[in-house]
């Protein structure tokens, strides 16, 4: 067996891990099945990655986002380690390629998404496969108690089954004490091993903000604060439309979400971690799996759906361990637009068995057929054809995927888009001198109205040409004729969104939904949501504490610098500097009385700003009082 330093020295240039992770990688090694909580940056992956190369075979990773894996990969094969992805969307070809390099080739690590261990494929190949350790990702994902439960990861137990020798390293940022009880239990644990750093972090501020002008306080803190800082937001549209507000405030700003182009994503991405960008405004689509440790502040414009997921987004401040901060800027209408999104997310069974049904006939898949087969995917195309709701439509997929029917790539999303270069009058005027292209122009604005004047819409060529009656071929052939022309600027369709059935079909009325269950999920998803509620709230415990305590950490112990505490302080200071001019204004007093006016001259400016307001204060508690000719008093 390898040298753990060594290898941390060679591959990762360090002479001594973090905090924790010697710990974990040693238990590891002893064939121990281990659960580690560390928090975001604290070099989760070193943990199980270490290990691996420190023993012969291959270490299967299971992780849910296909971004995070992509990355991860691409990050050891720079390193020189030879690793590799199994997820939706590849040919079947390149994923036998791949099970190949793992069977009889050089390949150290392979990273699969949950939905690929039912496949027999896998299950097949893995059992030939030399298995030194089973890590598994974003851990908190196999319990229903957690934020963000994954049914494709209670797979990993049968696996287990397949690999009886090998050990599971279990990893996850956040985890409440039931959630830790779910994974070890769901990952049947031969004994509990479990190795947790406090959640912590000494460096790090938080603070909320009330505000009825999120932009203008937004601007206030970036131009008060220096430093690299993440903003997110809820909304994709929204994380173009604040970036360029910064922009034109005279702030680097770059847009970050999963539906923009491939290449806009990864230019703001590097722009960002190269400093050549201050500020990314992002969906939580952003953070994960990037290592950027001099973030000075994170700001929420918008409510994350619960503490978990608030904790690893503002945990992204501060990871090089100097002082940040994770502002959230708090609303009038924010809390209730929460609890209303929660509510929504959770759609009846009815509208879950349309939209499945609807989904099957979209793309023709008879019953018993469509198992682990991935398809092109676009939501409005899908909403418009089958009269459904975008929001709806979107959330009643997520909620099938939540029951492990389905698996939405989000990922590679990036639709066509168009802006028009032309301003009203000018495109009136190019299309009567342009008969063939009217047509076009006008479906474009019929079916997307005119915010094309003033940024990218997303586009369906399929759409437009079902709507004009043309040959798809055709519509995309006069868009970059009109982008040619300097029309408008048309960005097509790259790695669109794709949908993958899991499971194979079945009769939507015959699906295997439990509305108890469900109601349950809804249930605990609102009580995440009031637990936020109740954090933003609250201001009468310092936020550390509050986190703290919503993990099931005990700690009596103020952090000195959240809001709350800084407050404190000042409250503190205030009332000592109180106690201190009363004392003087006694003693000025006590020699004689003295109108207001001549008191105040015994006094500095700044020293003044609050002596009206002591002075009103000792009258009403009988320290002193007026005497009849409007002077101030002693009182004896």
């Amino acid at each position: 067996m390898a040298d753990i330093h060594q290898i941390l020295k060679q591959y990762w240039g360090y002479e001594t891990f973090r905090p924790g992770q010697e710990e974990i990688i040693t238990s590891v090694l002893k064939g121990q099945d281990t659960l580690a909580i560390l928090p975001t940056g604290g070099g989760k992956s070193v943990c199980f990655q270490v290990p691996a190369l420190a023993q012969e075979g291959v270490c299967v990773v299971v992780s849910p986002l296909v971004a995070l894996m992509k990355d991860q990969v691409e990050n050891l094969r720079k390193r020189g380690i030879s690793a590799a992805a199994l997820h939706a969307g590849q040919p079947e070809r390149e994923r036998d390629l791949i099970l190949d390099n793992c069977v009889y080739g050089t390949t150290k690590f392979l990273y699969v998404s949950p939905e690929r261990l039912q496949t027999e494929l896998f299950l097949e190949r893995v059992k030939r496969m030399t298995v030194n350790l089973l890590a598994v990702d974003e851990a908190h994902c196999i319990s229903q108690w957690g934020y963000d439960f994954r049914p494709p990861y209670l797979e990993i137990a049968k696996l287990r089954e397949l690999l009886p020798q090998v050990p599971v390293l279990a990893l996850t940022a956040s985890a409440t004490e039931a959630v830790k009880v779910d994974i070890q239990e769901k990952l049947q644990f031969k004994e509990p091993q479990v190795f947790q750093q406090s959640f912590a972090r000494k460096n790090l501020s938080y603070s909320v903000l009330p505000t009825e002008d999120k932009e203008g306080r937004l601007r206030e803190i970036l131009q008060k604060m220096p430093g690299t800082a993440i903003v997110y937001v809820r909304n994709r549209r929204r994380t173009v439309e604040l970036a360029d507000w910064l922009k034109r405030q005279g702030i680097k700003a770059a847009a970050y979400h999963a539906g923009l182009p491939f290449q806009t994503r990864t230019a703001a991405q590097t722009d960002w971690i190269q400093d050549r960008v201050r500020v990314i405004v992002a969906t939580n689509a952003f953070g994960m799996g990037i290592d950027k440790p001099d973030v000075r502040l994170v700001v929420h414009l918008d409510l994350p759906d619960s503490l978990e997921a608030y904790y690893q987004e503002a945990g992204r401040a501060g990871r090089d361990g100097k002082y940040s901060y994770a502002t959230v800027l708090l609303g009038p209408e924010d809390v209730s637009l929460l609890i209303r999104k929660t509510e929504e997310a959770y759609p009846p069974l009815e509208t879950l068995k349309r939209v499945y049904q609807a989904l099957a006939n979209f793309y023709q898949l008879a019953t018993g057929s469509g198992a682990f087969q991935s398809f092109d995917f676009d939501l409005a195309e899908f909403s418009r054809t089958y009269q459904l709701s975008p929001v709806e439509a979107h959330y009643a997929l997520k909620q099938l995927e939540g029951e492990g029917l389905l698996q939405l790539n989000e990922g590679f999303y990036s639709p066509s888009k168009v802006s028009f270069l032309l301003g009203h009058n000018e495109l009136y005027e190019f299309q009567i001198l342009n008969e063939t292209l009217e047509p076009l122009i006008k479906g474009l604005l019929r079916l997307y109205g005119g915010e094309m004047y003033t940024g990218f819409v997303k586009i369906s060529e399929a759409g437009l040409a079902k709507h004009l009656n043309q040959p798809e071929k055709a519509i995309r052939q006069q868009l970059q004729h009109l982008h040619q022309r300097k029309v408008l600027v048309y960005e097509p369709q790259h790695d669109g969104p794709q949908v993958q059935f899991t499971a194979p079909r079945v009769e939507a009325a015959s699906l295997p939904l439990d509305q108890k269950r469900l109601n349950q999920f809804r249930e605990r998803a609102l009580q995440k949501a009031q637990a936020v509620v109740g954090y933003m709230q609250n201001v009468q415990q310092c936020r550390t504490q509050q986190i703290l305590a919503y993990f099931g950490e005990k700690s009596t112990e103020n952090c000195r610098i959240c809001d709350y505490c800084l407050a404190e302080k000042k409250k503190n200071r205030l009332a000592d500097s109180k106690l201190h001019l009363e004392a003087r204004v006694l003693s000025y007093l006590k020699k004689a009385p003295l109108h207001p006016k001549s008191l105040a001259l015994h006094f500095s400016t700044s020293e003044q700003e609050v002596l009206g307001d002591l002075l009103q204060e000792m009258l009403e508690s009988g320290l002193i009082r007026y005497a009849s000719d409007g002077n101030l008093v002693k009182e004896e």
